[in-house]
């Protein structure tokens, strides 16, 4: 799960901005964190997707095998 901290600084830089340059520091910051974000995301949905199932009309199971499985 995504800190709220996390998106709480990534919004207040992302404020910052809007009003003034970041500076060399805060743009790093924001980079970094972005890149947290993302990578939190990425694995919250593939989470999300595991979990998943496709059925047909007429109540059959067709999910389609997942990468990794044998």
């Amino acid at each position: 799960m995504i800190d709220q901290k996390l998106i709480n600084r990534i919004n207040e830089l992302a404020n910052i901005a809007k009003t003034r340059e970041l500076t060399i520091n805060e743009l790093h910051e924001r980079d970094e964190l972005r890149k947290i974000y993302l990578k939190e995301f990425r694995k919250g949905f593939a989470q999300t997707l595991s979990g998943v199932k496709v059925v047909d009309e007429k109540g059959n199971d067709v999910t389609p095998k997942r990468k990794g499985d044998a």
